[in-house]
């Protein structure tokens, strides 16, 4: 485990809300009248979690180049999940079941997106690759808006065996790629599925590519190639959700 400072109220209120047990404490910048890093103050106090009141400066320097809007806190990661992780996940969510799959995002704002529209989609979990992410920092957690604390995050040593994990525990693994004739909107995504992105330059790689069942691309209209990967996640996690609906 290691501790790192949560910059800003949504990541701060976030952290309170899911995993107060891991905040350490919480500094409150000297004079701060926001109504909202008060409340998030008297929540700290409450639960029994230290409340420092600090200057702006030392806030500053503990954010980096992060808006703290006030308030910061120190928080113990849990670490992330690992492949033996998977296969309980996924046989606890059974048919609902759905896996987000990301091979090589190093953008620690498109990962904080990825998990942001991860935990609103209600995805079983996250899988990322243990060398090839950026990790749980405290960038990717203000990205997150708290989505960060609300989704498993596993970080798989062989991400092709993660997938051989999922494929052998029923469940239908679709990448998306550009260079398909293939639409999601024609892959059946009401059963137990995972969807596979690939990195911000590159895509998926070729293995990763090969491990799925299926691969599609979102289809584009526009003049533009591509979606930037955050959008593209929210983009084929509600495809999935629609089909579930209307499937009830």
């Amino acid at each position: 485990m290691s501790e790192s400072w949560i910059v800003g109220i949504n990541p701060v209120e976030g952290a309170l809300t899911n995993d107060a047990s891991r905040v350490r404490e919480v500094l409150v910048e000297q004079g701060q009248r926001n109504a909202r890093v008060q409340e998030l103050a008297t929540r700290a106090k409450a639960l029994n979690i230290p409340v420092h009141h600090r200057p702006r400066e030392q806030l500053d320097k503990l954010a980096g180049e992060a808006r703290h809007q006030g308030v910061v806190a120190l928080y113990e990661a849990p670490p992330m999940g690992n492949e033996n992780d998977i296969l309980g996940l996924v046989e606890a969510a059974g048919q609902d079941a759905l896996v987000l799959v990301l091979d090589g995002v190093t953008d620690p704002h498109n990962l904080g997106a990825c998990l942001r529209s991860a935990a609103a989609a209600r995805a079983t979990a996250v899988i990322v690759p243990k060398d090839r992410a950026v990790g749980l920092t405290p960038v990717v957690r203000r990205a997150s808006a708290g989505g960060a604390d609300r989704v498993p995050l596993i970080a798989a040593t062989n991400l092709a065996r993660a997938l051989r994990t999922l494929k052998d525990a029923g469940v239908w693994i679709t990448g998306l790629a550009g260079d398909t004739d293939t639409s999601i909107y024609s892959i059946d995504m009401k059963g137990p599925v995972a969807l596979v992105l690939g990195s911000e330059g590159e895509g998926m790689r070729r293995l990763t590519r090969e491990t799925c069942d299926f691969v599609a691309k979102i289809p584009m209209p526009g003049t533009m190639e591509s979606l930037n990967v955050s959008v593209a996640t929210g983009v084929v996690l509600f495809e999935a959700l629609r089909q579930r609906s209307e499937k009830r």
